[in-house]
């Protein structure tokens, strides 16, 4: 039997009308025929595996609804989950992977679907084992055991459901596949799309809009408490006014002290736009702007924003993290960024760098210095020893 792509393509085109939100990751899948496939299935590389005879034999709406589901899979990031999941709870094995399955399809089914958008008769979600809606795979997974599976139906949704190899799967060098980059990509237009959306979208997916990129983690407070203790440091901040006389001029009859003022500190941001720096940890980048001035103490006026490459370009006070301009694309070189902010006047207190490491560093510069580090497996990274390194997110 022959693949009919032709419906296929209707089925995605009725999937972008009732969910365009999803559009960009819709169109972003790659569709591979495959035999070897009982229905759909993806892999993390964005290919979905499509069985022909599955095609003919699904009327076009319920292709549109198992495209979403499958998209769906890939947004959440249920692949990488499951493996850490796997990790922390030593959760190994076909049935694991099969209990991971169908704890994702839970976290999809019970939201994504209305009368625009009919879930399909045999998908799995959590009324059928008695379980509340709108929690998230891992806390379902927390809730049933295989015993009460027997005889549920679902469909395999690949490696990009649970992150066990399929027999199908191209694999990291196979054709038709995105890179890490355009991954990022596709989810960070979804996101947009969802956070700017007038109309109904699903608790679930707001919910992933908000926290896919920047969920709450321990380094976020970690980076937070560097750039204050910093900021605290003796000299940064300080300065003599004659507003309000020194105590001490009480000693000295005729003659005005100042006081020493204590002021916002200013903050220069550097941001790493080298190619080797995806979109979202870009995304990343951007919002710790916001909270690197809360830290610090001061106003948006006392925090300026550098982006940096191999070259220095817009450097300028900010308001807001949606008017920075993130120039660059090439290779890397934080010397120049040093000099750049260090040539301002006033120069600032302290500088913060979002990196990803792989740049040479100047000698140590003549103010207090935090480096959020974009973590690389495998990859050279120098970690400079004058300044507070904290790793920020989580590596590819």
């Amino acid at each position: 039997m022959t693949m009919d792509f032709e419906k296929l393509y209707a089925a995605r085109l009725h999937a972008t009308r009732v969910r365009p939100y999803l559009a960009t990751a819709l169109f972003a899948l790659q569709p591979v025929e495959s035999s070897r496939v009982p229905t759909m299935a993806v892999d993390k590389h964005w290919r979905c595996y499509v069985s022909p005879a599955f095609v003919a034999a699904r009327s076009i709406p319920v292709l549109a609804a198992v495209l979403v589901h499958e998209v769906s899979h890939l947004l959440r990031d249920h692949h990488g989950r499951s493996a850490r999941y796997a990790a922390q709870h030593g959760r190994t094995g076909p049935g694991e992977s099969l209990r991971m399955n169908i704890a994702a399809d839970f976290e999809i089914n019970d939201d994504v679907y209305d009368e625009s958008l009919r879930r399909p008769p045999d998908a799995a979600h959590p009324g059928l084992l008695n379980m509340p809606a709108g929690r998230l795979m891992e806390e379902y997974l927390d809730q049933f055991s295989l015993c009460p599976l027997h005889g549920l139906a679902w469909l395999d949704c690949g490696s990009g459901a649970d992150g066990a190899g399929r027999e199908w799967d191209l694999g990291p060098d196979g054709a038709h596949g995105l890179t890490a980059r355009e991954r990022d990509a596709v989810r960070f237009r979804v996101a947009q799309g969802i956070n700017g959306q007038p109309g109904d979208v699903p608790d679930g997916w707001r919910r992933w809009a908000e926290e896919a990129f920047h969920p709450p983690q321990p380094w976020r407070e970690l980076l937070g408490a560097a750039v204050r203790a910093a900021a605290a440091g003796s000299g940064s901040g300080d300065d003599y006014t004659y507003g309000r006389p020194a105590r001490r001029s009480a000693a000295l009859p005729g003659v005005v002290l100042p006081a020493l003022r204590r002021r916002p500190p200013r903050v220069a941001v550097i941001i790493d736009t080298s190619g080797s720096v995806s979109d979202a940890e870009l995304g990343t980048a951007l919002l710790e702007v916001t909270a690197i001035g809360r830290a610090a103490g001061g106003g948006s006026g006392q925090v300026s924003v550098l982006s940096c490459d191999a070259a220095a370009d817009v450097a300028g006070p900010i308001c807001r993290t949606w008017g920075i301009p993130l120039v660059g694309g090439g290779g890397t070189d934080m010397r120049a960024g040093f000099a750049r902010v260090l040539s301002e006047s006033p120069r600032p207190d302290v500088v913060v760098v979002l990196t990803d490491g792989q740049t040479p560093w100047p000698s140590r510069p003549p103010c207090r210095t935090v480096v959020g580090l974009f973590p690389r497996r495998g990859e050279w990274v120098e970690r400079p020893s004058w300044a507070r390194v904290v790793t920020v997110g989580s590596g590819r």
